[in-house]
């Protein structure tokens, strides 16, 4: 007999997606049905993002309002409404496996959008925005960088670029920088310091420096380096890398996914076998190599052993306090800072150790916020989702309006960015590494 809840641990099961039958259309609509019908009955999940009052809203404006009375044909909005952020799989869905009834939303959408994918539904914006290498070898140019970024911030451009484009006007596009990470790295790159190990740590890493972290925000990586070499961690950037998959993840081109991990897998499993831990600065990137790939690949034993020893930075670094090796050695109190933590790392289960981090910085006092921001990468970019995103946003920026900080921050650059758009107050957000980097005394403020 069926038990209400879930009292136990949910149990992840492995992606069958080499099985034909995962993108068999008729069997998909079947699981479809099955699970909207249990969602429908539960409805614990509404307040999260937007595919479940999507959902209710389709079976509510039925003449029964039922879920056999909503036309199939609308099911593609509540998937497209999903932007694999997990939260009702790890929060707050009680049929989780073990539960006899294994629902599954996030990788039941994930395998709804790499249907959509192979039948050649998804738009072509999706599949450019999601192709970070190529974006940031082309827009990493240095006069086309300059240009683009430019134009990124002229309004009548923007909404003209919205109606050919699809991409929303209103939304805070990255920027693209072309003195990248990687043209920095002589700055670094300091193994010549011998590495102290501990029973979890080996002392000295390399840092997946993500398309994000080389292009995007340098700044940030740097920051990131510059508090780890402070700490006596050598670190060294990977010798080379493709983006970690997960963009193309979330639109269901999961051949891509596997183009990427192939590129991957092999440097980094190398670079193990060097005595290396690996660090990737972008939550969605480390949930990538400890969560994704393992369940898509789950008979590979080079993903198995990268998943091992792969790390958040600050789980990383709370690991080495937990040895007695992390420096206290503060110069500045950061004041109030609202933190944000990323739905990407929740979802790895370490604990909030950012937050544990920055609570060490004395006369430091931190509000923290542990709700979506909405961004995703594309779900806040896309013209047809940007004011979705930002309805979901709201609780988090009028959480940090109201406490008033002196910097807000998040784990994720994105998320920050996303913060910033709905207070619009001209305050930019400052990573917790660039917060450290203050904290340490190792920029200015």
């Amino acid at each position: 007999m069926a038990r209400e809840g879930n009292l136990e641990a949910p149990t992840r099961h492995a992606i069958d997606w080499k099985n034909p039958d995962f993108y068999n259309e008729e069997l998909l609509t079947k699981e479809l049905e099955r699970v909207f019908e249990i969602c429908h009955g539960c409805r614990r999940c509404f307040n999260l993002c937007e595919a479940f009052p999507k959902l209710f809203d389709l079976i509510d404006e039925t003449h029964d309002v039922e879920l056999h009375s909503v036309d199939k044909k609308h099911y593609g909005q509540v998937v497209d409404h999903c932007y694999l952020c997990d939260m009702c799989y790890m929060t707050k869905c009680p049929y989780v496996p073990p539960h006899e009834w294994a629902l599954d939303f996030p990788h039941l959408m994930l395998r709804a959008k790499a249907v959509k994918f192979k039948q050649g539904h998804t738009k072509l914006r999706d599949k450019i925005l999601t192709s970070t290498d190529m974006m940031g070898s082309f827009l990493g140019i240095p006069i086309i960088s300059q240009i683009s970024n430019a134009v990124n911030k002229i309004k009548p451009i923007r909404q003209i670029n919205e109606k050919l484009l699809g991409i929303s006007a209103d939304a805070i596009l990255p920027e693209f920088h072309s003195n990248n990470l990687r043209k920095r790295e002589s700055n670094f790159n300091h193994i010549s310091s011998s590495p102290i190990p501990t029973d979890q740590t080996t002392g000295k890493v390399t840092l997946f420096i993500t398309c994000y972290g080389n292009r995007n925000e340098p700044d940030m990586a740097e920051d990131l380096m510059k508090v780890f070499e402070h700490n006596g961690i050598p670190v060294k950037i990977t010798p080379k890398e493709k983006c970690c998959g997960m963009p193309k993840l979330e639109v269901g081109d999961l051949e891509s996914v596997k183009e990427s991990k192939e590129f991957n897998i092999p440097i980094l499993s190398k670079l193990i076998d060097e005595g290396f831990d690996i660090v990737a600065p972008i939550p969605s990137c480390a949930l990538m190599f400890k969560q994704e790939l393992p369940l898509l690949f789950p008979n590979d034993p080079e993903v198995a052993k990268v998943q091992q020893k792969m790390f958040d930075p600050f789980e990383y670094l709370m690991l080495r306090h937990k040895a007695g090796l992390l420096k206290t050695d503060f110069k500045n109190s950061l004041g109030k800072v609202s933190y944000h933590v990323p739905c990407h790392l929740r979802v790895q289960n370490i604990g909030l150790k950012t937050k544990e981090m920055l609570q060490l910085v004395p006369n430091t006092q931190l509000d923290v916020i542990e709700r979506c921001s909405g961004h995703d990468g594309t779900y806040a970019v896309r013209a047809e989702t940007h004011q979705a995103s930002m309805k979901i946003a709201k609780p988090v920026v009028n959480k940090v309006k109201s406490f008033d900080p002196d910097y807000y921050s998040s784990d994720c650059p994105m998320a920050g960015h996303q913060i910033e758009n709905g207070l619009k107050n001209g305050k930019q957000p400052l990573h917790p590494f660039s917060l450290l980097c203050i904290a340490y005394g190792l920029r200015e403020k």
